[in-house]
């Protein structure tokens, strides 16, 4: 479903208090941001339409509807100046932003949230922070801006603990140090996407990171999560931007060296990116900055098949052109996030540059497209020296409902429709089998559990050796039994991953949704080597349990 009519911009830092706008405490984005009312009706009705079935929307809670259990942790008084057991704080932080999440908390369903919510504002306080939780066996739960699908903030925890404290690090968010002449940066991890994007921008740099979540999630969560980000190929994630970091542990802060690059060992910096919060919680970060991109050239091929339209993109990516967008979108994705109507699929390709005119490398991509079926009209390749370029025909339609998705997301929800998504990566010689399975067997999979549905792909990301899938669901969902049907749907989208030599995830991580196949992924060796690190790292095993992997 499209998400035409959504605002486009709606950047701000995350606030807590109650005068000035904040985060809803139970779904996406800011309180007065999203479908109203009637445009929640409007879709009850098409929706309903397009599946045959009735859906209707279920209101949005209010904080003063839930009956949170008391907390079971004493704020020390040492702390206690930046510990919270504010209800409307604990609900925030009690849950992601999955699919689960949503349904949960339209429920009113908030049966584990944190018993104390820490916003610690330096890293000493991060460091009393874990020493408190390791001493009274509490479980630490670092927290960034909560963007979480795959359940990798959650508070309601297994095993022994006393009790749940969430660490937000919302108010370390700052940059403390800029080296122009090397194009890097030193920023506090609790910086969201725009707040960042501001303090770099007087500089005429950027980090040029740009995930779905940009303007609700944090550089410390990019991090710990491997996210992905704006560039479709090279730059493909966040790991390529760290050139060190810093990390609280509950046995002490370890700092990676700031280094160009380097072949001495394992690399402690990639040790670190995509650990989940297990392993400690990054603080800091000394991050490679590009100079703000000036030049940007865009087109949009139109192809008769998806097929042609998939050795086109091959083609693109291995040919050393390097595009920052590649998105190809199938015949469903096209018409919902692009507006096509022929039944093609659509290849939104760019390029951009902050030294060079880039006519010479569209020239090339356009004429690989062209020898592959792409049908490329001259008015649809654009060339500008400003963001323009990005902003019109359909790059700027797709551009549109990739930002305004999660607002629609929580409104489909709402009113009864099971709404979600999947991503892997695969080698190019086995995407033809994967996908031709994810299509018809989850496909099937929804049709019977629900009567009706639809899925659709897209490529967020290309490599040289193969595509980044990201499948999209749509499907009545029976009321109260929404949860059931996501473990059904998850199962089989996950068993077919596996057994097709897909990666369970590409950047949404594996949290503790993705853990039974990411355990299979995993070689057994290596979880040994992590179990062993997380022993020597956090004695206590108070952060994030359950997350990654477990004791035994």
């Amino acid at each position: 479903m499209a998400a035409r009519g959504l605002p486009a911009h709606m950047y701000g830092p995350p606030v807590h208090n109650a005068r000035v706008k904040r985060l809803k405490f139970w779904g996406w984005g800011y309180e007065d941001e999203g479908p109203d009312e009637a445009a929640r009706g409007r879709l009850a009705q098409s929706l309903g339409e397009r599946f045959g079935c009735e859906l209707a929307p279920v209101p949005y809670p209010r904080i003063s509807e839930l009956a949170l259990p008391a907390p079971r942790v004493r704020a020390p008084s040492a702390l206690a100046a930046i510990l919270s057991d504010d209800p409307w704080e604990r609900a925030r932080h009690a849950h992601g932003q999955g699919y689960r999440d949503i349904v949960r908390t339209l429920r009113r369903e908030f049966p584990a949230p944190p018993d104390r919510v820490a916003f610690p504002e330096n890293e000493t306080q991060v460091a009393e922070l874990l020493e408190w939780c390791t001493r009274e066996r509490l479980a630490a739960v670092p927290f960034g801006g909560g963007s979480s699908v795959v359940g990798g903030v959650e508070t309601a925890i297994a095993g022994d603990y006393r009790g749940v404290v969430t660490i937000d690090l919302g108010r370390m968010d700052r940059v403390l140090e800029i080296d122009r002449a090397s194009r890097a940066a030193r920023i506090q991890a609790g910086v969201l996407g725009p707040s960042l994007e501001d303090q770099l921008r007087p500089h005429g740099l950027t980090l040029r990171h740009f995930p779905q979540s940009f303007e609700f999630s944090s550089l410390g969560g990019w991090i710990a999560t491997r996210s992905g980000g704006h560039f479709a190929t090279r730059y493909t994630h966040i790991d390529e931007f760290v050139q060190g970091l810093r990390v609280v542990t509950p046995s002490g802060v370890a700092q990676t060296p700031r280094l160009p690059g380097s072949g001495a060992g394992p690399s402690p910096d990639r040790f670190f990116t995509g650990s989940e919060g297990t392993l400690g919680i990054i603080t800091e970060a000394w991050m490679r900055l590009q100079d703000r991109p000036t030049l940007r050239a865009n087109a949009s091929v139109r192809f008769a098949s998806f097929a042609s339209a998939v050795a086109a993109v091959r083609a693109l990516s291995q040919s050393g052109l390097e595009p920052a967008n590649c998105r190809l979108l199938d015949p469903g994705e096209a018409a919902t996030s692009a507006g096509a109507t022929g039944g093609e699929s659509i290849l939104v390709l760019g390029f951009e540059s902050a030294d060079h005119a880039l006519d010479a490398w569209m020239a090339r991509a356009v004429e690989l497209c062209r020898d592959h079926g792409g049908v490329v009209p001259e008015e649809n390749v654009r060339t500008r020296g400003d963001a323009g370029a990005t902003r019109e025909g359909a790059a700027g339609a797709w551009r549109n409902a990739f930002i305004g998705a999660p607002y629609l997301r929580d409104a489909l929800v709402s009113i009864g429709v099971f709404c979600e998504t999947f991503e892997t990566a695969t080698t190019w010689d086995r995407f033809e089998r994967l996908h031709a399975r994810v299509m018809k067997e989850v496909h099937d999979e929804l049709v019977r559990l629900c009567g009706a549905g639809s899925i659709t792909c897209r490529f967020t990301h290309v490599y040289p050796d193969g595509p980044a899938p990201y499948y999209s669901l749509l499907a009545p969902a029976k009321r109260g039994a929404e949860l059931e049907l996501w473990d059904a749907v998850k199962h089989a989208a996950g068993e077919i991953l596996a057994s097709e030599g897909g990666t369970i995830t590409h950047h949404h991580a594996v949290g503790r949704d993705h853990r039974k196949w990411y355990d299979r992924e995993r070689p057994e060796a290596f979880a040994r080597a992590l179990r062993a690190a997380k022993t020597e790292l956090d004695p206590a095993w108070v952060l994030n349990p359950g997350v990654l992997f477990d004791r035994n």
